[in-house]
């Protein structure tokens, strides 16, 4: 096995466009639409924002000191491995690689295409042969350069950042009026609109974590982890909230909940026809940078694994000219492209996700079981709010994972079950590696 390490190479500006090139994704343009009909009163929509803001802030905070105090590849994975055991950071990479972060590639690169069609119309299997295509050169790109992925991902970011300033400049120009509103009172709406509402712009927020993936390639990570999550996190919560604010000044509630394209609604009323044009190339600008960020950081983790003798040795391997875990990254690009062109990763993905936001929970923690399991290690950022951010999040975690299993049983059970049959793949490697160890 090759026993190089991975360089650290990036520096605070690529591990800050991780942060909000990951995050900055579809959701910005589309749940706006899926909030008014579900709480159809500005102030509900902007208040659900802001706490779906928060806890996904208290999330990153939390990630920010176990990162800085476990600055290594692998993110999630090592901070679990320390919290509780190697068995749970196997069970939360044996759901990463097999649905959670290749079906999310998956998902965006299918969406890549649908909204390629706007410029060029692609038959079916035509969009399917480009969603594949664009998820094997982009793992093309990861494969050969660290440099080169970072590098795009800053590109792609400063794009997409810019699109979505200018849909909210021009919205906030705009010299129109809106439609009046006859909005339902606030007090007619019980605790479940609100939870769906939470659940829809917490996948919006989603993708903070991953930047801890490449823990082990940043510059300074004690210093610049906790900033890139902080600045990152922080600057997208202000940036939703300015685009909600901007949609607001040019549509009505109704107008709002009448469309899934909240983003290109609203770039037509203020720039017109060239509108539509404008909020296109920007999510086309958006899906490509999250995919990148992905494929980008993930692998990581299923290094990290294989270097603890959890997983396939080929998995730890470093390239000897480029210097990536290249077999990782190759092997992660390939199905993911597999499951674009199937299009069977939808089911595993709805359930998957519910698995994820287990481990979320339990990675946040984590914080406050190594304080107490591990006080003497050197701890470069402290979680602000501690015990109360970390409590929060764990809390709001656990309701989530609860309401998923009552609302949606059957793909939350299945979910469930994808990962109970990690478990018994975990106690097999182990036992063939310990075997191995004996005999040699």
């Amino acid at each position: 096995m090759n026993s190089r390490e991975l360089s650290r190479s990036l520096g605070p500006w690529d591990a800050a466009a991780i942060v909000v090139g990951t995050i900055i994704g579809s959701g910005i343009f589309i749940v706006p639409g899926s909030l008014a009909r579900t709480l159809p009163s500005p102030e509900l929509m902007l208040g659900v924002w802001v706490a779906a803001g928060a806890l996904s802030l208290c999330g990153a905070l939390a990630f920010a000191e176990l990162g800085a105090m476990l600055p290594h590849s692998g993110g999630q994975y090592v901070y679990l491995r320390e919290a509780y055991s190697p068995l749970w950071a196997f069970l939360f990479s044996w759901v990463l690689l097999l649905v959670v972060r290749t079906g999310s590639t998956a998902t965006l690169a299918v969406g890549f295409s649908i909204y390629l069609g706007y410029f060029v119309p692609l038959p079916p299997m035509a969009a399917r042969a480009t969603a594949a295509g664009v998820i094997l050169l982009l793992t093309l790109l990861s494969y050969r350069s660290l440099a080169g992925a970072a590098a795009l991902q800053r590109a792609t970011t400063a794009l997409k950042v810019a699109g979505l300033l200018l849909v909210i400049l021009g919205a906030f120009a705009y010299g129109g009026e809106p439609a009046g509103d006859e909005a339902t009172p606030a007090a007619a709406f019980g605790f479940g609109q609100i939870g769906t509402a939470m659940l829809a712009c917490l996948w919006a927020y989603n993708g903070w974590f991953q930047v801890g993936f490449v823990g082990g390639e940043i510059k300074n990570p004690q210093r610049n982890l906790p900033l890139s999550l902080g600045a990152g996190v922080g600057g997208v919560i202000a940036l939703y909230l300015l685009a909600n604010v901007a949609y607001l000044n040019v549509l009505s509630v109704q107008e709002i909940a009448a469309t899934d394209r909240v983003a290109a609604v609203a770039a037509e009323h203020a720039f017109g026809s060239v509108g539509g044009t404008i909020v296109t190339a920007t999510i086309l600008v958006s899906i490509l940078g999250a995919l990148n960020a992905g494929l980008l950081t993930a692998p990581r983790v299923y290094f990290a694994q294989a270097r603890d003798g959890l997983f396939f040795d080929k998995f730890a391997e470093i390239h000897p000219r480029y210097g990536t875990p290249a077999f990782a990254v190759l092997l992660q690009g390939v199905w993911a492209a597999a499951l674009s062109l199937s299009g069977s990763y939808v089911g595993l993905f709805s359930f998957a996700m519910f698995g994820a936001w287990i481990f979320y929970g339990l990675a946040v923690l984590g914080v406050i079981v190594l304080r107490i399991k591990r006080p003497d290690w050197e701890r470069p950022y402290r979680m602000w709010g501690y015990p109360l951010t970390p409590l929060l999040f764990t809390a709001a975690s656990l309701w989530l994972v609860v309401n998923t299993l009552i609302e949606a049983p059957t793909p939350s059970l299945s979910g469930l079950l994808l990962i109970a049959c990690g478990a018994p793949v975990y106690f097999w490697r182990k036992r063939t590696r310990s075997m191995s160890s004996t005999s040699s």
